[in-house]
């Protein structure tokens, strides 16, 4: 079990080291903007098979997102990769704000409502 947890935390240092490096403007666009697709989808809740279909759910994320940042890292200079790849190390190790991911969830949802408001024009069907 300790295997797969370090394969897991090794895949989100690199899902967020693929998100620092595609913001680099000395990253070609190009790759950046495959950097951040791969990282939309790394961090997106919709995959493109669901995880609830037996193996093939599971299958999705575990040659997708390795492949993709494989070749993500071969694209992006070395040296751009490793200083992003220290820094997404460094930020793994900060405390984690549960109390600020409630308040980023709380702000979508009253966005989301706002929007629904202006769509139906206040009405309710």
């Amino acid at each position: 079990m300790s295997r797969l947890s370090d394969l897991a935390h090794r895949l989100r240092i690199d899902a967020h080291a693929v998100w620092l490096a595609a913001r680099d403007p000395a990253v070609p666009w190009p790759v950046r903007l495959f950097g951040l697709f791969l990282a939309a989808y790394a961090l997106s809740p919709i995959d493109l098979i669901p995880d609830f279909i037996p193996v093939l759910g599971l299958l999705d994320d575990a040659i997708i997102l390795p492949a993709g940042v494989w070749l993500f890292v071969k694209l992006v200079p070395a040296d751009i990769w490793e200083g992003h790849k220290a820094s997404a190390e460094a930020a793994s190790h900060r405390p984690v704000s549960r109390w600020g991911a409630v308040g980023i969830a709380l702000l979508w949802i009253v966005a989301l409502a706002w929007v629904a408001l202006l769509v139906l024009g206040g009405r309710y069907y």
